[in-house]
């Protein structure tokens, strides 16, 4: 099993980043304003199921990197730093795009909403890194099977996600509706998370490897 402070530190970075604006949020928003609650939380299963998929890929998949590849660990650190910083400046540039800012989508039946939502997360390039790049250095194998460890940090995010996703997609109108009318509000939100995630990059990128 992993440390509780590695645990705590993987779930600190999934909240960050579930929390800054990508393909995942902006269509669970934007299903839930166009066509009601219910559809925006079917279409969260298939986001579900896509961290499913993506974890139990990852899983297998760092199991035998980590193992086969001795600088693997570093390179892919680098790498999640990286992508921090750049998430980071995503929430930080002038005239960033704000997701309660809604795309008009047209009606579809609930197959299609979990299809839409699967299909959707699989192609999210921030999941990919999340679980390929970050992930990774989480995992220490003197604390016992690495399968397991990556299983345990992929439930947390899955966990996380799910949760966060959900109260955004049922309280989607609201938040628009207050954002829309207070956009100082909105300008807050972007400088916090901009700052986190830049925190965590450098926290990552200096970080040593684990014995």
């Amino acid at each position: 099993m992993p440390h509780l402070s590695s645990l705590l530190a993987f779930a600190l970075i999934a909240l960050g980043m579930v929390l800054t604006p990508g393909p995942n949020m902006i269509y669970l928003i934007s299903r839930s304003i166009t066509q009601g609650r219910i559809a925006g939380l079917i279409s969260l299963g298939g986001v579900a199921l896509g961290f499913v998929v993506y974890m139990l890929c990852a899983a297998f998949g760092i199991t035998a990197l980590l193992f086969a590849v001795p600088y693997a660990y570093d390179a892919l650190r680098l790498a999640g730093a990286a992508y921090l910083l750049w998430l980071a400046w995503q929430a930080l540039k002038p005239n960033g795009r704000s997701p309660f800012q809604v795309r008009e989508l047209p009606v579809d039946s609930p197959r299609k909403l979990f299809a839409m939502g699967l299909v959707t997360n699989l192609l999210n390039p921030k999941i990919a890194i999340l679980y390929l790049a970050l992930l990774p250095q989480f995992i220490d194998p003197a604390q016992g099977s690495v399968l397991m460890q990556s299983v345990v940090f992929g439930t947390a995010q899955i966990a996380i996600s799910v949760s966060v996703n959900a109260m955004i997609a049922i309280a989607a109108g609201s938040i628009a509706a207050f954002l829309g009318a207070r956009p100082a509000w909105l300008k807050v939100q972007r400088w916090l998370m901009g700052t986190v995630l830049a925190g965590l990059a450098l926290r990552m990128a200096f970080e040593t490897r684990k014995a």
